[in-house]
């Protein structure tokens, strides 16, 4: 069977329970050309020059590690864009790029184009309570899988006494009903 209940998918959408493979929901889908107007608006945003692992790095932090392109198709769109005159071997000494000033030319003439390559990345949620509490959730789950599959058994009995606790204390919560302000309550009397 593996994988959460089907009322987790329900609760919080496809992206956060997974599908096979163990990666969430549909994923943005990446064109052709975006890796080179990803590195181009990348390089553009950079103080010092960088070397083609922290480019990678930076488009994944940019899309919250849902893209990291791969060696094979950054370093070749780096030579290319070398080709073009966008890019220049900074002279650090050590093996970094930096625009060129056609490069920053470029970035400044085409702001859509590399403003595009992130919106599929965009969060979906524009609440970030909700996605702060999904967050929570998955750090959680994470935590019990890891206290039932490590942990000793006291360890393990001492996890569910907090999970049962927990449980309850939710359920109080819920049973408190919803928070009112002044104004509400006064328009209700």
């Amino acid at each position: 069977m593996g994988g959460p209940p089907p009322w987790v998918g329900q609760m919080f959408g496809p992206d956060f329970v997974g599908g096979p493979g163990g990666r969430g929901g549909r994923r943005p889908r990446v064109r052709r050309g975006d890796v080179r107007s990803a590195i181009l608006d990348v390089l553009s945003t950079t103080e010092e020059p960088i070397n083609g692992y922290q480019v990678i790095q930076q488009i994944a932090d940019r899309t919250d590690g849902v893209w990291k392109p791969s060696p094979g198709s950054v370093y070749p769109t780096i030579a290319q864009l070398q080709d073009e005159g966008l890019v220049e071997d900074a002279p650090t000494g050590r093996k970094a790029i930096q625009l060129t000033a056609e490069g920053r030319a470029y970035v400044e003439a085409n702001p859509d184009e590399l403003a595009a390559v992130w919106a599929p990345f965009a969060e979906q949620v524009d609440d970030d309570e909700a996605v702060n509490f999904k967050q929570v959730i998955g750090q959680t789950v994470g935590a019990i899988v890891q206290v039932a599959t490590t942990g000793t058994p006291d360890q393990r009995q001492k996890a569910i006494e907090i999970l049962g606790d927990t449980r309850r204390r939710l359920y109080g919560l819920l049973a408190e009903g919803p928070d009112t302000t002044e104004d509400e309550s006064l328009e209700e009397e």
